[in-house]
């Protein structure tokens, strides 16, 4: 498997393996991303195309292969924001149900680990639906997607203390709606 920096490189000169190997290796996290903003599949689905285009066209101005993951996320963190922008104009007919969100297959598990991670899914999206956004938003950068938390201070324009206090108070919040959703969750 080529390294990021080898896959940016070679789609700036053209090659069309290149970038079809870059968008495999992202896409489930960007339309991750993007479901977390949105809660809709089929607009997750767009945002997610948009952000590839956006990176495509963008790709011959960037530079810092190493920083790869978080502009491409803050691509998707600034296109899912546009989106609930324009959303907000307009709202949609109906919300869609936690309980009606994607699966995402990671491999291949058997029926009772399908079950437990769909539950736990669940449990995971319906506490952080009671969250704030600022505080959703710090879950979903920091402990879903995995970034550092100086990365989330660039990303945010925030000071480094600002992003690991409202780190650890979501980390405590979302710890405890999850416990008065489940009480018997961890035990």
């Amino acid at each position: 498997m080529l390294d990021v920096a080898t896959l940016v490189q070679r789609c700036r000169r053209g090659d069309a393996l290149a970038w079809e190997a870059l968008v495999r290796r992202f896409q489930s996290r960007v339309y991750s991303v993007a479901y977390h903003y949105v809660r809709n599949a089929e607009e997750a689905r767009d945002l997610a195309q948009e952000v590839f285009v956006r990176i495509y066209e963008r790709l011959d101005g960037f530079h810092g292969e190493d920083r790869f993951l978080p502009w491409l996320l803050s691509l998707t963190r600034n296109a899912c924001i546009d989106r609930l922008r324009r959303i907000k104009a307009r709202p949609p007919a109906s919300d869609l149900r936690v309980e009606d969100g994607p699966e995402i297959p990671a491999g291949e598990p058997s029926p009772e680990q399908a079950t437990e991670e769909a539950a736990r899914r669940r449990l995971l999206y319906e506490a952080l639906d009671g969250m704030s956004a600022r505080s959703r938003e710090v879950i979903l950068l920091k402990e879903i997607q995995g970034l550092k938390l100086e990365e989330i201070s660039t990303m945010l324009a925030l000071p480094i203390g600002t992003v690991k206090s409202r780190s650890n108070r979501a980390r405590l919040e979302l710890a405890s709606r999850i416990r008065r959703l489940d009480p018997s969750f961890g035990t």
